[in-house]
């Protein structure tokens, strides 16, 4: 066995409840001194308008090992096995700072034990002993009201060893009159949970068995769970730019407004946002490029929640067309980002990962559409054959409610023309405020005006592509041209016409279609090299003639990503090649963000730089199952056979962390496949379930 797995582990978790508005919670100690804890079970009584009477009891489990013979514990024997505790008072609206005031309390007594105690520096006591709350009740800033908030510790020795000791405890929640409606209604719902998820994520043989399932199902969950409403104000300025990000010559008319407003950050009126997080605990906020990666997997549980959240991203968009790409909303979101992060620039993009969410919706729309026609053709030929009765429409139901949006076309069309005109100037905000430059270098293409650069870049980062620390030019020039927000520009383009399409707007139908014309002709005249066999940033050389950057990883990948590229394409098989290379990007768990044989893979930050990110694999596995392992074409069979080990090996990989580690993460080892950064991360690493869907693997042919 090996030495570091027999050690013993001991873990000090902190349960703190708080009740805001009207109400009361309490401790229900007795008469004891409770100086050094509370031995025993614990019971919290509280009563509230939209709850009643109630108690939280929060009990022990058996063979629970609390003795902790560590340094100095002799003089600690009277608060051996016993619960910590700190009650305190604190208004409404800030019960979010409990972390600052349990830290305080930690700090204050640990100050007091090595001043009382006479200890020295270099020989404290256990930090069991030492780091403990303080045993008070109805401290802060109203000491004579009772106390809302209270945070219990419990300190247990547990195994590091399979099989070994363990220690946790349970907390359950009572109506005072003995209702068991609530403890009923958990496991109806846990029933109804499973059903339904079973019936909605049909999980292909290879991975239907119960750990599997389990490891769907909780991924789901959590990113479902993830949702909430934020509201409050942000801080924007609007007056601040890059040296290199002074505005492009106007190649069409398309004037941008100067700013006269007020220098530096100001604060702007509060706005509310639905939105899922990346990670509750680490990214409690809304986040526009992580969001439209959300949207596909909510949309898969509960399509009319899904157009909630996006309705509610689309409000934001300003008169402008620009929506900040961070929304940190209040002083408790402010909290969680470092101050250099929290001003917003309306000069600055993210990837329009939103539309993705409406390309979706129409395509399940035009779905539902054909099945309504198809039943409704079904049900005249019975009729005419004297076998039954034309369908009748049922009543609502509950279960209904999810798919209002695509079961009735009027609603259908209201939301969409409700969301049009912001999408429209959105749109356009980034045509006007993205543009690159293309005759002042010179350079031909197709199209005199479809060319995209990123804002906001510095020397090492283009945040705002999301794809912070990736390799671009190595000088920022105001020349440079983006592969990734070309591509990004063709699928909005494409979007938009399907949306335009549907509400029948013809005119703007045209203009789309002539923009995602132009875009894709430049895609190939401007960004394809013949000499890398890849597409490539441009930029501008000190001799003022434009040249490619060529990084090959993700970037390479984006036209092949949102499916610009032509199934017959001989470019295609260059970048399958590129995907399928173990020297490139192929690896055992994923495709690698940038291409092993790159001097900076794995360099500096290395947050874009090679490890694997779940989202982007996802866009490779859509594109091949609906468009380059069905279409006909000289690389189909490639496809299919990238398609078919991509996704095992994705798959595989996220499910073996969750299973080593309890988490899925922020991305994975390049090398080794492990988790890396923030976890737990059930945002678009929760696309894994799509990746597993019985839908994704019924690969026909497409004429």
């Amino acid at each position: 066995m090996n030495e570091g797995m027999a050690k013993l582990s001991r873990t000090s978790l902190i349960y703190h409840l708080g009740l805001e508005g009207l109400g009361s919670l309490s401790l229900d100690l007795d008469d004891d001194d409770h100086t050094n804890g509370i031995q025993g079970d614990i019971t919290l009584l509280g009563s509230s308008p939209e709850l009643g009477d109630f108690r939280i009891r929060i009990t022990d489990h058996p063979n629970i090992v609390t003795s902790i013979r560590g340094n100095h514990h002799q003089q600690f024997s009277e608060g051996q096995g016993k619960t910590a505790f700190l009650g305190v008072h604190l208004p409404d609206g800030q019960v979010w700072r409990i972390k600052d005031v349990l830290s305080q309390s930690i700090n204050g007594h640990a100050q007091q034990v090595m001043h009382k105690g006479g200890y020295e520096p270099g020989d404290p006591p256990d930090p069991a002993y030492l780091f403990r709350l303080q045993n008070v009740k109805a401290q802060g800033a109203e000491a004579a009201a009772a106390a809302n908030v209270w945070a219990l510790q419990k300190t247990g020795v547990g195994s590091g060893v399979s099989g070994g000791a363990k220690w946790g405890f349970d907390v359950v929640f009572e109506k005072v009159e003995g209702d068991d409606s609530l403890t009923r209604g958990l496991a109806d719902q846990a029933e109804t949970y499973d059903a339904r998820f079973a019936q909605t994520f049909a999980l292909p043989h290879e991975f239907s068995s119960p750990s599997y399932t389990r490891f769907a199902q909780s991924v789901t969950s959590n990113l479902i769970g993830g949702v909430g409403y934020f509201y409050g104000d942000s801080i924007i300025d609007r007056s601040f730019k890059q040296p290199y990000d002074e505005d492009p010559a106007d190649e069409d008319d398309e004037d941008e407004d100067g700013h006269t407003g007020p220098k530096g950050p100001t604060r702007e009126p509060a706005r509310q946002l639905l939105t899922a997080t990346p990670s509750r605990s680490f990214f409690p906020r809304g986040f526009y490029w992580d969001e439209g990666f959300h949207l596909p997997l909510i949309a898969e549980w509960d399509p009319d929640l899904s157009l909630v959240i996006l309705k509610s991203w689309i409000e934001l968009i300003d008169q402008d067309g620009w929506v900040a790409r961070e929304q940190i909303l209040g002083d408790e979101a402010r909290s969680k980002v470092p101050q250099e992060f929290q001003t917003q620039y309306p000069s600055y993009a993210n990837p329009p990962t939103l539309v993705m969410a409406v390309t979706g919706y129409i395509r399940r729309l035009k779905a539902s559409e054909r099945k309504r026609e198809d039943g409704v053709a079904a049900g005249l030929l019975e009729a005419q054959l004297g076998f039954g009765q034309l369908p009748l429409v049922e009543p609502a139901s509950s279960a209904a409610l999810i798919t209002a949006h695509l079961d009735s076309p009027a609603l259908a069309s209201s939301y969409l023309l409700s969301i049009y005109p912001s999408l429209r100037r959105h749109y356009h905000w980034f045509r006007r405020t993205q543009r690159g430059q293309l005759r002042e270098w010179g350079r031909r293409a197709t199209s005199r005006v479809e060319a995209y650069r990123w804002r906001g870049r510095t020397e090492h980062h283009v945040l705002t592509s999301g794809l912070d620390d990736y390799p671009r030019a190595e000088v920022p020039h105001v020349g440079e041209l983006h592969v990734d927000l070309m591509s990004w520009m063709g699928f909005f383009a494409r979007t938009m016409r399907e949306v335009a399409e549907y509400l029948g707007e013809e005119e703007d139908a045209g203009e789309y279609r002539r923009h995602e014309r132009g875009i894709l002709a430049n895609l190939e005249d401007l960004h394809w090299s013949e000499d890398d066999q890849a597409y490539c940033d441009v930029t501008v050389n000190d001799d003022d003639e434009s040249e490619f950057v060529c990084h090959k990883g993700y970037i390479s990948l984006f036209p092949l990503l949102l499916q610009h590229v032509n199934s017959t394409s001989p470019h295609l098989g260059a970048i399958l090649d590129l995907i399928s290379a173990p020297e490139h990007l192929w690896s055992e768990y994923g495709i690698r963000s940038l291409s092993a044989q790159h001097p900076l893979f794995g360099q500096g930050e290395d947050y874009w730089r090679g490890p694997i990110w779940i989202q982007m694999n996802w866009l490779a596995l859509k594109a091949l199952k609906e468009k380059y392992a069905v279409e006909h074409g000289p690389y189909q069979q490639k496809a299919k056979d990238i398609y078919a080990r991509l996704r095992q090996n994705v798959v595989q990989n996220v499910y073996k962390e969750f299973e080593r580690t309890g988490y899925v993460w922020e991305q994975y080892d390049a090398k080794t496949g492990e988790g890396r950064r923030s976890h737990p991360f059930t945002g678009w690493t929760s696309l894994v379930t799509m990746s597993e869907l019985a839908t994704f693997l019924l690969l026909t042919t497409r004429p």
